[in-house]
């Protein structure tokens, strides 16, 4: 089954991150890293809000740390 939350906030990551192959690969890594670990606010929203909004937010606050580290890193790499 598609699960269009994930797809959603996984394109949003790629538009910010561009296409390349290292960066897809880290994208996605990062990306599935903060979906599954749900730092805070992501479990404390997950919690709160049992519904289509809450799983759609959910990825979209994932999809927002990952390209918060994904900024920081090719900073401190470039």
């Amino acid at each position: 089954a598609i699960v269009i939350d994930e797809v959603v906030a996984f394109l949003l990551v790629l538009f910010f991150t561009g296409t390349g192959g290292l960066r897809i690969v880290v994208a996605f890594a990062l990306f599935r890293f903060f979906d599954i670990v749900k730092p805070p606010p992501i479990r404390q929203l997950d919690a709160a809000l049992k519904s289509g909004l809450g799983v759609m937010l959910d990825d979209l606050l994932a999809a927002g740390y990952a390209l918060l580290v994904f900024a920081v890193g090719q900073r401190v790499l470039a």
